[in-house]
């Protein structure tokens, strides 16, 4: 009986403390492109990136790679649909929108966890570049990958 009081005041402790804001953290600064590169993924399970491949040290490396996204037109087209598919989607926020680049934040609507999820016009490789991480946490429990599949089915039905 007290193991479950207990574990009732923890839950209950851990949603207080997202409806808080406290596991936001702060937004990344490194984020962007970086000498054609996207930010490496995280350290722990919880990130995708179609450039992990580029980082073989990286303990990550194998585990984050994700298929870049093809592209839908050209480069900025290709975005600006990425761009509205991710605003129709749950917990979706745009943060930066260029031609070549674009930033959203996710945040899960109980605990308020944020994932940062970029797009880049990659046009040496004629694709759209992807990254998605968790801020914090060792697992994300794929979602990451399963927002970049999702956006990437919606980008090939559409028009």
């Amino acid at each position: 009986k007290w193991f479950l009081v207990s574990l009732a005041v923890v839950v209950a402790g851990a949603i207080v403390a997202g409806q808080m804001n406290f596991f936001q953290r702060l937004t990344p600064t490194d984020l962007g492109v970086r000498s054609g590169k996207l930010k490496l993924p995280s350290e722990t399970d919880n990130s995708v990136s179609s450039q992990a491949a580029l980082y073989p040290d990286h303990p990550r490396h194998l585990t984050a790679q994700i298929a870049p996204l093809a592209l839908r037109g050209d480069g900025p087209a290709t975005l600006a649909r990425i761009k509205s598919i991710v605003e129709a989607m749950s917990g979706a926020k745009i943060i930066k929108s260029e031609a070549g680049y674009l930033y959203a934040q996710y945040t899960t609507t109980l605990m308020k966890f944020v994932d940062d999820v970029e797009f880049w016009y990659d046009p040496v490789a004629q694709v759209i570049q992807v990254r998605s991480a968790s801020r914090i946490g060792e697992s994300d429990l794929a979602v990451n990958r399963k927002r970049i599949e999702a956006v990437r089915a919606a980008l090939a039905s559409s028009i």
